[in-house]
């Protein structure tokens, strides 16, 4: 994770999640790689589970598939998903699951590159621009899980000269 995804993390958290009380977030791709959302998260009285494909620190969950997540519909209140978009090679199908495993009147935030060098982790496929999250929303209501699209920003570069595309979504 780089030093602008763990900023904006930080920031939806203060904005979307400050009276959530006993509430489930969800972070999807939680392997942590140079830091988690966990670490700038509202961990009292929450429950914050990591789902990812692949063992290691921040993982509460290992996904045999990547499309397919073992957690009941309409759990979580937050379904975070920070860095790991752009290497999902399916991500429309993660980001269905995302939507699925989201309650009514949850949230969802996803930060990805809109520019970024290659950073294969194990592959590099994608960049997000202005539309991503509209059409991210349209997908999901197309599969039944209908968003909304509250905001959405290309974030300013980072120190390694990127800019992430942020985007937060409600379960409507």
């Amino acid at each position: 994770m780089h030093d602008t995804a763990m900023e904006f993390g930080k920031q939806f958290f203060t904005h979307y999640t400050k009276n959530l009380q006993n509430g489930t977030i969800i972070d999807v791709g939680s392997q942590d790689v140079n830091g988690s959302l966990r670490e700038v998260a509202p961990l009292k009285n929450n429950n914050y589970i990591g789902i990812d494909f692949a063992p290691g620190k921040g993982v509460d969950i290992i996904l045999e598939d990547p499309y397919s997540f073992p957690i009941e519909d309409n759990t979580a209140d937050i379904v975070v998903c920070s860095s790991c978009l752009e290497h999902s090679e399916f991500f429309w199908l993660t980001f269905s699951e995302i939507a699925r495993i989201t309650k009514p009147a949850g949230f969802i935030y996803i930060n990805v590159p809109s520019n970024l060098v290659y950073h294969a982790y194990p592959v590099d496929c994608w960049r997000f621009y202005k539309d991503a999250g509209a059409a991210l929303a349209k997908w999901a209501t197309r599969c039944g899980h209908p968003l909304t699209l509250l905001d959405s920003i290309i974030g300013h570069s980072g120190q390694d000269g990127s800019n992430d595309y942020v985007a937060v979504f409600q379960k409507t």
